[in-house]
C-alpha cells in the first residue's frame, strides 16, 4: 500500500513522502491516526507541487540571505562606552546594541538572535561577532568599544 505522509513518522519518513507499507500498519495505524493518507495519482502530483514550491522558495531566502551576508561582511560597528578603571566599561555592549546599530544603517532584516557574540563584551577594543542568517550564511562584523569622551 502506498501513502503519502502527512506528519514525519519514526524509521518511516517525513512529511510529504510517499512510502510503502504494509496493508495493516496503513490501514489500521497511519491512516487512524492521520499520520499518512492513500496515495492516488492526484494526491502525489500535488505533494510533488508543494515540494517544488516550497525549495524555490527556501532557494530565494537563502539567496537573499547570501545577498545580505555580503553586504554585512566586514561592516564596523563602533561604540563608546562609559569606563571604570583598566579599561572596563560599565555595563557591556549586547547582541541588542548591536541589531540596533546595524537598523541604523539600513539592514532591518537583522534580528538580535541572530547575532553570535562569543564572549561578553566588556572591555574597550576590537571584537569580532558572527551573525547567522538563513541557511547557513554567516557575515562577520567587526566590534569596537571606545572610551566616551568626557565632556565637562
Amino acid at each position: 500500500m502506498k501513502v503519502i505522509l502527512l506528519e514525519t513518522v519514526a524509521n518511516l519518513g517525513t512529511v510529504g513522502d510517499v512510502v510503502t507499507v504494509k496493508d495493516g500498519y496503513g490501514r489500521n495505524y497511519l491512516i487512524p491516526q492521520g499520520l499518512a493518507s492513500l496515495a492516488d495519482d492526484k494526491k502525489i502530483k500535488a505533494v510533488e507541487h508543494q515540494r517544488r514550491a516550497l525549495e524555490a522558495k527556501r532557494r530565494r531566502e537563502i539567496d537573499k540571505a547570501e545577498e545580505l551576508g555580503k553586504e554585512l561582511d566586514g561592516m564596523e560597528l563602533t561604540f563608546a562606552r562609559k569606563t571604570s578603571d583598566a579599561s572596563h566599561i560599565f555595563g557591556s555592549v549586547t547582541s541588542a546594541d548591536i541589531e540596533k546599530a546595524i537598523h541604523e544603517k539600513g539592514y532591518l532584516a537583522v534580528t538580535r538572535r541572530q547575532i553570535v557574540i562569543d564572549q561578553p563584551i566588556k572591555s574597550l577594543g576590537d571584537f569580532d561577532v558572527t551573525v547567522k542568517l538563513h541557511g547557513g550564511v554567516k557575515a562577520d562584523i567587526k566590534v569596537t568599544v571606545e572610551e566616551e569622551s568626557s565632556e565637562d
